[in-house]
């Protein structure tokens, strides 16, 4: 392990050569962010600004923290995982001047050290992946030098909202996952394919002709759902959500409660965010050589310290997958350590759907530098960047569309013209 104190902690900086060719892979398929950093590397909107950050140290993530250091920031970044990093990706970002603490397969002590390193250089901006750092900052680091915050995740934003209704949030934040051009593409179309893609090299296994059993369907749920029917799998959804159950049925999926789905599934993927979703006595019911992942921020969602309790043997198979032998004679297997199988087992989203996400954030960030007496509550994002984004992307991708005439705009403002 090579670290120089106060300025990186990376599992071997002789990987920043390759590093850097992943960097520029990604910049390749991230044009919209790009354009954003054009612009940001002649305007310097954050100089003097000091960025901590707790993300997923993927390349992705690079092209990102790359922008932010175009725009004039001091950054200081952690991992959101302890295994979503990128080794190669770190290196290259240390190498660059960027204050790097991450490394994958961080153990939990290692994991909040990272965490606590960057919450303490007293920074201005709180850019997080999960709340983690928001809620360490506000037991113990806050100061009045923060401006304020963006939150990546739904898990994220569902933290923040408590603690904004508790009445104990000290900053503002934007939740940039309820931003359009986040959550309708990254979370569904990007944990839609990136999380099969996990589970598919962890395991190797055919998706066609098995019972996929999918435990929540909001956007990344329904993303996973429906990449997992259209590689043949036999789709059931679980939900807790009237509205959202009645939607899985009638998009065409099958809906149970997990109780009963735990004893047909051949694949179980949680995607709700919440604890114990999948629990022992669901997992006692489930077939031999059943595969359990979560595509959910934690590793909370189904228990895994009760399948490490009960289970008579545990030995790892495969990378990322180990095989638990359950008091009846059953086995059963974890992919990731019940952790973000996308990003642990596999390299998380594709590059062109996080370029939307990061652009998000990029551009959240200059909007809270340049509107400082925001007030301390969660904002969305505005819908001027939402929109942003969304034309940049289009432009990048060729695409043109229509615009409204002079016509059609007087007439969506008006209210007395009838049938």
């Amino acid at each position: 392990m090579k670290c120089r104190p106060n300025m990186y902690k990376v599992k071997e900086i002789k990987l920043a050569d390759q590093g850097l060719r992943q960097l520029e892979w990604a910049e390749m398929h991230m044009q919209t962010l790009m354009k954003i950093r054009e612009r940001l590397s002649k305007e310097k909107p954050l100089a003097g600004i000091k960025i901590s950050a707790v993300l997923h140290v993927t390349k992705e993530t690079g092209v990102l923290v790359r922008t932010l250091h175009h725009a004039g920031a001091e950054v200081y970044l952690a991992g959101s995982n302890p295994l979503s990093t990128q080794d190669d990706v770190a290196a290259a970002l240390a190498s660059e001047g960027i204050n790097v603490f991450a490394w994958k397969g961080e153990n939990e002590k290692e994991y909040y050290e990272n965490i606590e390193t960057v919450a303490k250089v007293s920074p201005n901006i709180i850019m997080d992946d999960g709340g983690d750092l928001h809620a360490l900052v506000h037991e113990k680091y806050y100061s009045t030098n923060i401006i304020g915050g963006t939150e990546e995740t739904t898990t994220g934003v569902v933290r923040l909202k408590a603690m904004e209704e508790a009445g104990v949030l000290k900053y503002p934040v934007i939740a940039v996952n309820n931003a359009f051009t986040k959550y309708l593409f990254d979370n569904r179309f990007g944990t839609g394919q990136s999380a099969i893609d996990g589970i598919l090299r962890a395991t190797n296994i055919m998706i066609a002709g098995k019972i996929v059993v999918i435990s929540g369907y909001g956007w990344v749920g329904r993303g996973i759902a429906s990449r997992m029917r259209g590689m043949g799998a036999r789709v059931i959804v679980t939900e807790v959500s009237p509205v959202r159950a009645l939607e899985a049925l009638m998009d065409g999926f099958e809906v149970m409660p997990i109780d009963k789905a735990a004893e047909i599934g051949d694949i179980f993927v949680t995607a709700t965010g919440n604890i114990n979703v999948i629990d022992m006595n669901n997992i006692i019911k489930m077939k031999d050589g059943a595969i359990l992942a979560n595509a959910g921020h934690f590793n909370v969602e189904i228990d895994v310290e009760g399948l490490k309790k009960e289970s008579k043997q545990m030995r790892n198979i495969r990378p990322f997958t180990d095989e638990y032998l359950l008091p009846n004679g059953k086995r059963v297997y974890l992919l990731a350590e019940g952790r973000l199988v996308n990003l642990a087992a596999a390299e998380g989203h594709p590059s062109e759907v996080m370029d939307m996400s990061f652009a998000n954030q990029a551009l959240s960030v200059e909007y809270m530098i340049r509107n400082k007496d925001l007030k301390k509550a969660v904002y969305n994002v505005p819908e001027e960047i939402d929109n942003e984004v969304a034309s940049l992307k289009l432009s990048v991708m060729g695409i043109k569309i229509d615009e409204m005439t002079k016509q059609q705009k007087e007439y969506s403002k008006q209210w007395k013209y009838g049938t």
